[in-house]
């Protein structure tokens, strides 16, 4: 009773695959990981950096690396690629020279992809970016929350549930409040079950984001 798993963890083989390929030996299996973590935020803060949105949203669905012998291949899916694919090639190189930076001393080239997600609002990364930046905004929790779970419902969804803790509208007491829309199996393998776990920092403290987004089931 109460234990929990990862919903991504959970399904992989069946509607998950893993967001890094790539073979280690057990003594560089940790330093491949934490590479791997290095290029995510290094990229995050990259078009966060460069990126002037008012919604102070990145777009940034998920990044997938694929390592080989002598190349590194970054797939990175955003909902809002528009300010990489309007300059392109500038914004692509800056963006491929400051991770080879950033890698210096690895062997292996960096190889960026960019690929545009048709319902940039079906992806969990995308919505907790959202109201974290309606949070940052001193915005109501309640209100974001039912924003978001509108733009789902444009983005043809069958369910959402969003979940946040913390000291929530200021409280000195911090506390956990969910809402849920439509169907989420949670314990239905066949699922197809997006989901992440977002941090934001504000004014009252740190606030922590969850959300499931329920998109499709498997015959």
């Amino acid at each position: 009773m109460g234990q929990k798993i990862n919903p991504l963890g959970f399904r992989l083989g069946t509607t998950q695959t893993h967001h890094s390929l790539w073979f280690a030996q057990p003594k560089n299996y940790s330093e491949d990981l934490e590479e791997d973590q290095k290029i995510r935020n290094w990229i995050k803060n990259y078009v966060k950096k460069n990126m002037k949105i008012s919604s102070g949203v990145e777009g940034i669905a998920r990044i997938e690396i694929q390592k080989r012998i002598d190349v590194i291949q970054l797939i990175i899916y955003m909902g809002f690629p528009k300010f990489l694919i309007e300059s392109q090639p500038k914004r692509m190189e800056e963006l491929q020279q400051s991770v080879e930076q950033e890698l210096n001393g690895v062997n292996r080239k960096p190889n960026i992809n960019i690929v545009r997600i048709a319902n940039p609002y079906n992806h969990p990364n995308i919505l907790a970016e959202f109201i974290a930046g309606q949070l940052k905004n001193r915005v109501a929790f309640r209100k974001a929350m039912k924003k978001a779970i509108e733009l789902t419902e444009q983005a043809d969804t069958k369910g959402i549930q969003i979940q946040i803790a913390g000291r929530l509208d200021g409280k000195e007491i911090a506390r956990v409040e969910w809402i849920r829309e439509g169907r989420v199996p949670l314990q239905t393998i066949r699922a197809k079950i997006n989901y992440c776990s977002y941090t934001v920092r504000t004014i009252y403290g740190v606030l922590g984001i969850k959300i499931w987004v329920f998109v499709d089931e498997k015959e």
